[in-house]
Protein backbone atom coordinates (compact mmCIF):
# COMPACT_ATOMS: atom_id res chain seq x y z
CA UNK A 1 0.00 0.00 0.00
CA UNK A 2 1.34 3.26 -1.09
CA UNK A 3 0.99 5.73 1.76
CA UNK A 4 -0.04 9.46 1.21
CA UNK A 5 1.97 12.34 2.35
CA UNK A 6 -0.03 14.91 4.12
CA UNK A 7 0.09 18.22 5.00
CA UNK A 8 0.75 18.81 8.49
CA UNK A 9 1.87 22.40 9.08
CA UNK A 10 3.47 24.89 6.76
CA UNK A 11 6.52 23.24 5.43
CA UNK A 12 5.89 20.19 6.43
CA UNK A 13 4.69 17.38 5.66
CA UNK A 14 4.02 13.77 7.26
CA UNK A 15 3.09 9.90 6.10
CA UNK A 16 -0.10 8.67 6.73
CA UNK A 17 0.61 6.49 9.75
CA UNK A 18 -2.43 4.34 12.45
CA UNK A 19 -5.06 3.70 11.80
CA UNK A 20 -4.72 -0.09 10.58
CA UNK A 21 -8.33 -0.95 11.08
CA UNK A 22 -9.73 2.22 9.40
CA UNK A 23 -7.42 0.95 6.24
CA UNK A 24 -8.51 -2.72 6.67
CA UNK A 25 -12.08 -1.46 6.71
CA UNK A 26 -11.22 0.67 3.45
CA UNK A 27 -9.93 -3.34 1.89
CA UNK A 28 -12.97 -4.81 3.08
CA UNK A 29 -15.25 -2.17 1.40
CA UNK A 30 -13.19 -2.73 -2.13
CA UNK A 31 -13.90 -6.14 -1.92
CA UNK A 32 -17.46 -6.31 -0.87
CA UNK A 33 -18.61 -2.28 -1.92
CA UNK A 34 -21.02 -0.56 -0.09
CA UNK A 35 -25.07 -1.51 0.41
CA UNK A 36 -25.48 2.08 1.39
CA UNK A 37 -23.31 5.22 1.43
CA UNK A 38 -21.07 5.15 4.30
CA UNK A 39 -21.46 8.41 6.29
CA UNK A 40 -18.51 8.78 8.80
CA UNK A 41 -18.66 11.15 11.49
CA UNK A 42 -16.47 12.54 14.27
CA UNK A 43 -14.61 15.58 15.76
CA UNK A 44 -13.14 18.13 13.17
CA UNK A 45 -9.96 17.14 12.80
CA UNK A 46 -9.65 13.86 13.97
CA UNK A 47 -8.53 12.61 10.65
CA UNK A 48 -11.43 11.63 8.42
CA UNK A 49 -9.88 13.74 5.38
CA UNK A 50 -6.61 12.20 5.89
CA UNK A 51 -7.77 8.24 5.72
CA UNK A 52 -10.33 9.44 3.22
CA UNK A 53 -7.15 9.86 1.17
CA UNK A 54 -5.56 7.01 2.15
CA UNK A 55 -8.35 5.27 0.94
CA UNK A 56 -8.31 7.10 -2.67
CA UNK A 57 -5.09 5.58 -2.75
CA UNK A 58 -6.44 1.96 -1.77
CA UNK A 59 -9.07 2.15 -4.09
CA UNK A 60 -6.84 3.41 -6.98
CA UNK A 61 -5.10 0.14 -6.45
CA UNK A 62 -8.21 -2.03 -6.24
CA UNK A 63 -8.56 -0.65 -9.83
CA UNK A 64 -11.31 1.51 -9.23
CA UNK A 65 -12.16 4.71 -10.82
CA UNK A 66 -11.98 6.87 -8.09
CA UNK A 67 -13.64 10.29 -7.35
CA UNK A 68 -12.02 11.99 -4.25
CA UNK A 69 -13.74 15.68 -3.63
CA UNK A 70 -13.34 17.95 -0.05
CA UNK A 71 -16.32 19.93 -1.42
CA UNK A 72 -15.58 23.25 1.54
CA UNK A 73 -11.63 23.51 0.44
CA UNK A 74 -12.18 23.02 -3.44
CA UNK A 75 -9.96 20.05 -3.57
CA UNK A 76 -9.85 17.32 -6.09
CA UNK A 77 -8.19 13.84 -6.81
CA UNK A 78 -9.43 11.95 -9.71
CA UNK A 79 -8.50 8.80 -10.79
CA UNK A 80 -9.46 7.54 -14.31
CA UNK A 81 -8.48 7.14 -17.52
CA UNK A 82 -11.62 9.04 -19.22
CA UNK A 83 -9.90 12.59 -19.65
CA UNK A 84 -13.47 14.35 -19.99
CA UNK A 85 -14.48 13.74 -16.53
CA UNK A 86 -11.10 15.60 -15.02
CA UNK A 87 -11.40 17.77 -17.08
CA UNK A 88 -15.24 18.84 -16.40
CA UNK A 89 -13.93 18.62 -12.19
CA UNK A 90 -11.18 20.50 -12.52
CA UNK A 91 -12.95 23.33 -14.65
CA UNK A 92 -15.64 23.49 -11.69
CA UNK A 93 -13.18 23.54 -9.01
CA UNK A 94 -11.05 26.63 -10.66
CA UNK A 95 -14.13 28.49 -11.75
CA UNK A 96 -14.00 31.67 -9.43
CA UNK A 97 -17.46 33.35 -10.63
CA UNK A 98 -19.91 30.35 -10.50
CA UNK A 99 -18.26 27.70 -8.19
CA UNK A 100 -21.07 26.83 -5.73
CA UNK A 101 -20.64 23.67 -3.33
CA UNK A 102 -24.42 22.27 -4.81
CA UNK A 103 -23.20 22.74 -8.18
CA UNK A 104 -20.11 20.54 -7.53
CA UNK A 105 -21.67 17.46 -5.80
CA UNK A 106 -24.70 17.68 -8.70
CA UNK A 107 -21.33 17.41 -11.39
CA UNK A 108 -19.67 14.24 -9.10
CA UNK A 109 -22.85 12.56 -9.09
CA UNK A 110 -23.62 13.32 -12.96
CA UNK A 111 -20.05 12.24 -14.34
CA UNK A 112 -20.42 8.76 -11.94
CA UNK A 113 -23.15 8.36 -13.87
CA UNK A 114 -21.61 8.72 -17.32
CA UNK A 115 -18.90 6.55 -16.14
CA UNK A 116 -21.03 3.85 -15.30
CA UNK A 117 -23.24 4.43 -18.49
CA UNK A 118 -21.24 6.01 -21.17
CA UNK A 119 -17.64 4.66 -20.35
CA UNK A 120 -19.21 1.41 -18.55
CA UNK A 121 -16.82 1.41 -16.30
CA UNK A 122 -17.14 -1.69 -13.51
CA UNK A 123 -15.88 -0.54 -10.39
CA UNK A 124 -16.22 3.26 -8.84
CA UNK A 125 -15.65 4.98 -5.54
CA UNK A 126 -16.51 8.07 -4.50
CA UNK A 127 -14.91 9.61 -1.78
CA UNK A 128 -16.63 13.11 -0.64
CA UNK A 129 -15.00 15.37 2.09
CA UNK A 130 -17.15 17.99 4.61
CA UNK A 131 -20.42 18.17 1.84
CA UNK A 132 -22.78 18.70 4.61
CA UNK A 133 -20.86 22.06 6.01
CA UNK A 134 -20.78 23.24 2.72
CA UNK A 135 -23.78 22.65 1.05
CA UNK A 136 -26.30 22.73 4.56
CA UNK A 137 -28.29 20.77 6.71
CA UNK A 138 -30.90 21.18 4.85
CA UNK A 139 -29.93 19.34 1.60
CA UNK A 140 -28.03 16.75 3.78
CA UNK A 141 -30.65 14.44 3.65
CA UNK A 142 -31.60 14.58 -0.12
CA UNK A 143 -27.69 14.57 -0.97
CA UNK A 144 -27.72 11.16 0.92
CA UNK A 145 -30.17 9.62 -1.36
CA UNK A 146 -29.33 11.11 -4.68
CA UNK A 147 -25.99 8.73 -3.60
CA UNK A 148 -27.89 6.18 -2.64
CA UNK A 149 -29.29 6.04 -6.09
CA UNK A 150 -26.62 5.13 -7.77
CA UNK A 151 -26.06 2.61 -6.13
CA UNK A 152 -30.21 1.26 -6.22
CA UNK A 153 -30.28 2.22 -9.85
CA UNK A 154 -27.20 2.68 -11.75
CA UNK A 155 -27.82 3.61 -15.46
CA UNK A 156 -25.86 0.54 -16.19
CA UNK A 157 -24.92 -3.16 -14.02
CA UNK A 158 -21.70 -2.45 -12.23
CA UNK A 159 -19.15 -4.88 -10.67
CA UNK A 160 -18.35 -2.46 -7.28
CA UNK A 161 -19.69 0.90 -6.00
CA UNK A 162 -18.03 2.60 -2.97
CA UNK A 163 -19.53 5.50 -1.32
CA UNK A 164 -17.85 7.23 1.28
CA UNK A 165 -18.70 10.58 3.23
CA UNK A 166 -16.92 12.38 6.00
CA UNK A 167 -18.25 14.92 7.85
CA UNK A 168 -17.68 17.07 11.13
CA UNK A 169 -20.71 18.55 11.23
CA UNK A 170 -22.91 16.43 13.82
CA UNK A 171 -26.70 17.39 13.70
CA UNK A 172 -26.88 15.89 10.17
CA UNK A 173 -25.95 12.30 11.92
CA UNK A 174 -29.78 12.19 13.20
CA UNK A 175 -31.40 14.32 9.78
CA UNK A 176 -29.77 11.25 7.90
CA UNK A 177 -30.59 8.60 10.23
CA UNK A 178 -34.39 9.44 10.25
CA UNK A 179 -34.28 7.46 7.12
CA UNK A 180 -32.77 4.27 5.38
CA UNK A 181 -30.53 5.82 2.69
CA UNK A 182 -27.07 5.72 4.81
CA UNK A 183 -25.03 3.44 7.02
CA UNK A 184 -23.94 6.09 9.49
CA UNK A 185 -20.40 5.04 11.34
CA UNK A 186 -18.37 7.31 13.89
CA UNK A 187 -14.42 7.88 13.79
CA UNK A 188 -12.71 8.80 16.56
CA UNK A 189 -9.33 10.91 17.34
CA UNK A 190 -6.14 8.45 17.34
CA UNK A 191 -5.09 6.28 19.23
CA UNK A 192 -2.41 6.72 22.10
CA UNK A 193 0.13 4.59 20.49
CA UNK A 194 -0.30 5.76 17.15
CA UNK A 195 -0.55 9.81 17.82
CA UNK A 196 2.60 9.34 19.73
CA UNK A 197 4.29 7.94 16.22
CA UNK A 198 2.52 11.49 14.98
CA UNK A 199 3.81 13.41 17.79
CA UNK A 200 7.83 11.84 17.67
CA UNK A 201 7.72 13.24 13.65
CA UNK A 202 7.31 16.12 14.70
CA UNK A 203 10.70 18.75 14.33
CA UNK A 204 12.40 20.52 17.55
CA UNK A 205 11.61 20.96 21.02
CA UNK A 206 8.09 20.59 22.25
CA UNK A 207 6.47 19.93 25.02
CA UNK A 208 6.18 16.27 26.92
CA UNK A 209 4.29 14.03 25.18
CA UNK A 210 1.65 12.99 28.34
CA UNK A 211 1.33 16.90 28.22
CA UNK A 212 0.35 17.30 24.71
CA UNK A 213 -2.02 13.97 24.99
CA UNK A 214 -3.59 16.09 28.28
CA UNK A 215 -4.60 18.83 25.60
CA UNK A 216 -4.93 17.11 22.24
CA UNK A 217 -6.49 14.14 23.29
CA UNK A 218 -5.02 12.61 20.05
CA UNK A 219 -6.27 14.65 17.58
CA UNK A 220 -4.17 15.37 14.91
CA UNK A 221 -5.14 18.72 13.96
CA UNK A 222 -5.35 19.75 17.51
CA UNK A 223 -1.71 18.82 17.51
CA UNK A 224 -0.59 20.36 14.34
CA UNK A 225 -2.43 24.39 15.96
CA UNK A 226 -0.34 23.74 19.25
CA UNK A 227 2.91 23.14 16.74
CA UNK A 228 1.97 25.95 14.81
CA UNK A 229 1.23 28.39 18.10
CA UNK A 230 5.28 27.59 19.15
CA UNK A 231 3.14 25.14 21.60
CA UNK A 232 1.26 27.91 23.37
CA UNK A 233 -2.24 26.56 24.74
CA UNK A 234 -3.77 29.57 25.26
CA UNK A 235 -3.37 31.01 21.24
CA UNK A 236 -5.07 27.92 20.18
CA UNK A 237 -7.61 28.43 23.26
CA UNK A 238 -8.39 31.95 22.32
CA UNK A 239 -8.81 31.16 18.65
CA UNK A 240 -11.05 28.14 19.65
CA UNK A 241 -13.51 31.19 21.77
CA UNK A 242 -13.29 33.07 18.92
CA UNK A 243 -14.28 31.06 16.22
CA UNK A 244 -17.16 28.87 18.46
CA UNK A 245 -18.48 32.00 19.24
CA UNK A 246 -18.24 31.32 23.18
CA UNK A 247 -19.44 35.56 23.33
CA UNK A 248 -20.69 36.16 26.94
CA UNK A 249 -24.43 36.02 26.28
CA UNK A 250 -23.97 32.36 25.60
CA UNK A 251 -21.84 31.88 28.22
CA UNK A 252 -24.10 33.31 31.22
CA UNK A 253 -27.32 32.03 28.96
CA UNK A 254 -25.78 28.44 30.00
CA UNK A 255 -23.46 28.80 32.97
CA UNK A 256 -24.51 26.59 34.99
CA UNK A 257 -24.68 23.66 32.35
CA UNK A 258 -20.82 24.88 31.03
CA UNK A 259 -19.69 24.94 34.31
CA UNK A 260 -21.03 21.20 34.79
CA UNK A 261 -20.06 19.95 31.66
CA UNK A 262 -16.53 21.20 31.99
CA UNK A 263 -16.54 19.36 34.85
CA UNK A 264 -18.05 16.03 33.35
CA UNK A 265 -19.73 15.58 29.70
CA UNK A 266 -21.85 13.23 30.81
CA UNK A 267 -23.83 16.39 33.05
CA UNK A 268 -25.76 16.47 28.97
CA UNK A 269 -27.00 13.21 29.15
CA UNK A 270 -29.15 13.95 31.74
CA UNK A 271 -32.67 14.46 31.01
CA UNK A 272 -32.80 18.01 32.61
CA UNK A 273 -30.01 18.75 30.06
CA UNK A 274 -31.26 21.57 28.19
CA UNK A 275 -32.25 20.37 24.75
CA UNK A 276 -31.37 23.98 23.04
CA UNK A 277 -27.78 23.87 24.53
CA UNK A 278 -27.07 20.23 23.96
CA UNK A 279 -27.67 21.04 20.01
CA UNK A 280 -25.44 24.55 20.19
CA UNK A 281 -22.96 22.80 21.38
CA UNK A 282 -23.28 20.06 18.59
CA UNK A 283 -23.47 22.38 15.82
CA UNK A 284 -20.82 24.04 16.75
CA UNK A 285 -18.87 21.00 16.95
CA UNK A 286 -17.83 21.04 20.31
CA UNK A 287 -18.79 17.95 21.90
CA UNK A 288 -19.96 14.74 20.03
CA UNK A 289 -23.43 13.21 21.81
CA UNK A 290 -24.78 10.26 22.13
CA UNK A 291 -21.66 8.19 21.69
CA UNK A 292 -21.63 5.02 20.08
CA UNK A 293 -20.75 1.65 22.49
CA UNK A 294 -17.30 1.31 22.83
CA UNK A 295 -17.21 -2.24 20.88
CA UNK A 296 -15.01 -1.68 17.43
CA UNK A 297 -17.77 -3.15 15.28
CA UNK A 298 -19.20 -0.06 15.72
CA UNK A 299 -16.09 2.53 15.12
CA UNK A 300 -14.51 3.05 11.73
CA UNK A 301 -11.09 2.75 13.85
CA UNK A 302 -10.61 2.75 17.50
CA UNK A 303 -12.94 3.54 19.52
CA UNK A 304 -12.33 6.51 22.52
CA UNK A 305 -12.12 5.13 26.16
CA UNK A 306 -14.93 3.89 27.88
CA UNK A 307 -14.83 6.91 30.07
CA UNK A 308 -11.30 9.24 30.61
CA UNK A 309 -12.28 12.57 32.75
CA UNK A 310 -8.32 13.70 31.84
CA UNK A 311 -9.56 14.15 27.66
CA UNK A 312 -12.86 14.94 28.29
CA UNK A 313 -14.70 11.84 27.44
CA UNK A 314 -18.14 10.32 29.44
CA UNK A 315 -19.57 7.56 28.78
CA UNK A 316 -22.04 9.30 26.64
CA UNK A 317 -20.85 12.57 25.50
CA UNK A 318 -17.29 13.67 24.80
CA UNK A 319 -15.58 17.06 24.40
CA UNK A 320 -14.06 16.88 20.56
CA UNK A 321 -10.54 17.59 21.78
CA UNK A 322 -9.54 18.60 25.56
CA UNK A 323 -8.35 21.99 24.13
CA UNK A 324 -12.38 22.11 23.06
CA UNK A 325 -12.69 22.19 27.02
CA UNK A 326 -10.75 24.15 28.00
CA UNK A 327 -11.98 26.97 25.33
CA UNK A 328 -15.07 26.77 27.28
CA UNK A 329 -13.23 26.87 30.61
CA UNK A 330 -11.40 30.26 29.84
CA UNK A 331 -14.67 31.68 28.93
CA UNK A 332 -16.34 31.53 31.94
CA UNK A 333 -13.35 33.01 33.35
CA UNK A 334 -13.89 36.06 30.97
Amino acid sequence: MKRVRLRFAPKLEVEFIDRDKAVKHVYELGEKGTRYPLIVFGPEGCGKSAWLRQATEILKEMNFDVIYIDVLHRELIAYTDVEEVVKELTNAIIDVTGYTPLKLVDLVIYLVNQLLKRWMKKKVAILVDEVFQAIGLDRAEMYTKMLLNIIEYPPEPYENIVIVVATSEGLSRWRIGRHRWAEITPMWNMGRKGFEELYNRIPGIKPSFDEVWRLTGGNPDALSKLYQAEWGANKVVTGLIKSKQLVPSFVARWRKWLELAVEDPDHLWSPDAPEELINELISRNLIVYDLYPREHKFWVDEPPPEEDPEIGVGKFVAWQTPLHREAVKAALRI
